[in-house]
């Protein structure tokens, strides 16, 4: 009971990984996963309770132990098989796809535990005395599966190579089991054992979304057809940033352009201080280090692997002037001085990652204690009509400065088209900035951005259902 529980939790923990690069980081992928885990440990005790009356429970135990190991194995070959055909299903794509992969393993191993009840039940007298040992087995076994995940499988090792050693242990528990059971036949162990290898090769040769797997994201690094010698950061299946690391003044993506310029008319050359809330590939504190020397930059990235990663693989230099703070910036901000920026440029968004916390009117008046008299905070965020997402955004942030402009692509009659949209927010007039000459670029000024946010209520951190407002492309 303590080997079954403990493995359901460490694959349910596992799952948030596999499916990220699939259906995003969003409250509705853990849900699904807490939801399918649930089923299974629900169905799995009905059902393994009504078998166990009917079968022996020791010939029992070792097949729910065999057959819990080879599902185990299938769950990674289910996720990358239908992952990329549901990337964009939405909500139903998610629980679909969760509950494909984890209802059926989970209800097999949570047999276990009615099944050993009816192995240890022998005298009514002591029922109470052996229901609670078992049950404390079986809660100490999910305890250790999930700080043992947490804390050491997920930092260490990657996910598919994890998922594969947990099938294997629990088949080879099974048959180590079954080898003291005289009615398991030989056959039926031999047999496991051959499905144990397909399951383990078909792993092996499936195609990996990612060339490196960090404790947060699937990274991947793809050569820009648009640019020679400039290469583009991929988290999630997520175009993230565009770096050249021979020319770091190159800026690829629209948003970093629109951020760019907005820096730019802080001032004239002269150096700045500035705070970046997300790191990917470090485009604009290089990009900041290069056009403005003397500036100088922390960067807030909760991702060290991701770090080390742009370090490796990315030419990413860090120093005095360009900093690395490894941890959640709600957190890691507040060790920034009050007053200490010229420009605090939030760029955590991704593609199917939204990260609430850094939303809110609390975080936004952390912002404003960092920012020194006339800075500037830059938003980057994504959202597609009808645009709810960036309409609460913009009322938190009507809120919290006097001054608010918005670019992003829109249609020629004004309407937004959706994608990338860049905030720019200030408690001082903020220099006009020229996008126009771009397609399908506009600038919209404060009285442009009150009319789109209408009766939108701001953020605040008790009610920040971003999952919920933010709308994906079709």
């Amino acid at each position: 009971m303590f080997a079954a529980s403990g493995a359901v939790l460490v694959l349910e923990i596992l799952s948030v990984r596999l499916l990220t690069p699939y259906i995003g980081m969003t409250l509705e992928t853990t849900t699904s996963i807490i939801g399918a885990v649930l089923a299974g440990i629900s169905a799995g005790a009905a059902l393994g309770g009504r078998i166990a009356d009917r079968i022996n429970p020791r010939r029992l135990v070792v097949g729910l132990f065999v057959v819990g190991g080879l599902l185990v194995l299938t769950t990674v070959p289910i996720v990358r098989a239908l992952g990329p055909a549901v990337s964009e299903g939405g909500a139903v794509a998610a629980v679909g796809i969760t509950f494909a992969a984890l209802v059926p393993v989970a209800a097999v191993l949570s047999a276990v535990t009615p099944t050993v009840a009816r192995l240890q039940l022998h005298d009514l007298k002591a029922s109470g005395t052996i229901v609670g040992r078992l049950s404390g087995w079986a809660t100490a076994g999910a305890l250790v599966g999930t700080f043992i995940t947490g804390f050491v499988l997920v930092p260490l090792f990657p996910v598919g190579s994890t998922v594969l050693g947990i099938g294997i242990g629990l088949v080879v528990l099974g048959a180590a089991l079954g080898s003291q059971v005289q009615r398991v036949r030989l056959r039926m162990l031999a047999g496991s054992a051959l499905a144990t290898v397909l399951l383990a090769l078909l792993t092996a040769v499936q195609h990996h979304p990612c060339a490196t797997e960090t404790e947060y994201h699937c990274v991947q690094v793809v050569a820009d057809s648009a640019h020679a010698g400039s290469r583009i950061l991929v988290l999630d299946r997520g175009y993230n940033s565009d770096v050249d690391t021979r020319d770091p003044s190159y800026l690829g993506f629209n948003y970093e352009k629109w951020i760019s310029g907005a820096i730019d008319g802080l001032s004239s050359r002269a150096p700045l201080d500035a705070v970046f809330v997300g790191g990917g590939a470090f485009t604009l504190p290089r990009w900041l280090e290069a056009t403005r020397p003397g500036s100088r930059s922390n960067v807030l990235e909760v991702d060290g692997q991701l770090v080390t990663f742009d370090r490796q693989r990315l030419g990413l230099r860090t120093s005095a002037d360009l900093r690395a703070s490894v941890g959640d910036a709600r957190l890691t901000i507040q060790s920034e001085p009050s007053h200490s920026a010229d420009v605090v440029v939030g760029d955590a968004f991704s593609a199917r990652t939204v990260p609430w916390q850094l939303m809110t009117s609390e975080w936004l008046q952390e912002v404003r204690r960092v920012l020194k008299p006339g800075g500037i905070y830059a938003l980057n965020m994504i959202d597609f009509p009808p645009l709810r997402l960036l309409r609460a955004e913009a009322a938190t942030l009507l809120r919290e400065f006097s001054n608010l402009r918005l670019i992003t692509f829109a249609e020629p009659s004004g309407r937004i088209a959706g994608g990338n949209e860049v905030l720019i927010a200030s408690n001082r007039p903020i220099a006009p900035q020229v996008v126009e000459t771009q397609t399908g670029v506009r600038s919209f000024e404060r009285a442009a951005v009150e009319r789109l946010v209408g009766s939108s209520q701001p953020l605040r951190d008790d009610y920040a259902p971003v999952d919920q407002l933010e709308t994906r492309p079709n």
